[in-house]
């Protein structure tokens, strides 16, 4: 992560190599932070967290506070800016045109198409607002695992359309190919697995498996694989491993990252765990 924070009016941007198609941008305090009216190639979604602003957007403006989701499609004109030297803060978050598109077509809009524009310029939807903090959350964290961050991503994308912008028809259940991930899941859980490649190993878009392997298996893909590893290192710490050792095998980042995950789903630590089994 590259920070740019020095003082609650400098921006804060989040960039992960790992995930090119998609940037955060954050302002603590941006009643000193004015914009021309201006235009980008990616499509833009924020939300006001704190405080109050003007939102300007194809010639026509709006008074928008905390709480209120905007949206601005590749290529539009708007601004957003102060009221009255007012304090106001915001989370931003900026994805690739041609990485939504394919997203797009991945939920049954029309392959032949390009990108197929939001009509919605802004929305006071709290489950949305609420959504999208989670999802800057979650793409922030130094801690995050890629393939959740990857997951939540699509998951997010993928009901913003379904609310906002549906498209004529959604692709059919697979419970042969859902089951085919967990398998796939299952035979690498110790590896550095990425969504593609469950997605390949499925023959799923991420879209589809993203938003049905939850409702299949009860937890997301990346949960699902936590949980795996968590079994991996249980078998491993019975057989007297050591827990840095298990760490490693089992494919968590570092250590603390195997002590936390282990403990949410044991309800105690690897030492404990090998403790009691002696």
């Amino acid at each position: 992560m590259k920070s740019a924070l020095h003082t609650d009016i400098a921006p804060r941007f989040w960039r992960d190599p790992a995930l090119p198609f998609i940037e955060a941008r954050s302002i603590a305090d941006g009643h000193k932070v004015c914009y021309n009216r201006h235009a980008h190639e990616q499509f833009s979604i924020g939300c006001i967290t704190a405080g109050q602003s003007t939102y300007l957007s194809e010639g026509e403006q709006w008074r928008v506070g905390a709480g209120t989701v905007v949206l601005m499609n590749p290529g539009v004109v708007h601004a957003c800016n102060p009221i009255d030297d007012q304090p106001w803060s915001y989370r931003m978050l900026y994805v690739d045109t041609p990485w939504l598109t394919a997203l797009q077509h991945e939920l049954g809009f029309d392959a032949a198409s390009g990108f197929r524009p939001f009509s919605a310029t802004h929305s006071d939807d709290p489950q949305l607002f609420a959504e999208l903090q989670t999802l800057y959350q979650v793409l922030v964290d130094e801690r995050g695992d890629t393939l959740h961050k990857h997951s939540c991503a699509v998951a997010f994308f993928s009901d913003l359309h379904q609310r906002l912008n549906p498209a004529d028809s959604l692709p059919r259940d697979s419970n042969e190919k859902l089951e085919r991930a967990a398998r796939y899941i299952r035979q690498h859980c110790t590896e550095p697995l990425v969504l593609e490649d469950i997605c390949q190993a499925a023959q799923l878009s991420a879209s589809y498996l993203t938003r049905a392997f939850g409702q299949r298996f009860g937890m997301p893909p990346h949960a699902y694989l936590v949980n795996q590893r968590v079994q991996f290192a249980q078998a491993r710490l019975r057989s007297g491993a050591s827990i840095a050792e298990v760490a490693l095998e089992a494919g968590f980042a570092d250590q603390a990252h195997f002590q936390r995950a282990f403990k949410q789903h044991l309800a105690a630590t690897p030492g404990q765990y090998q403790q009691g089994l002696r």
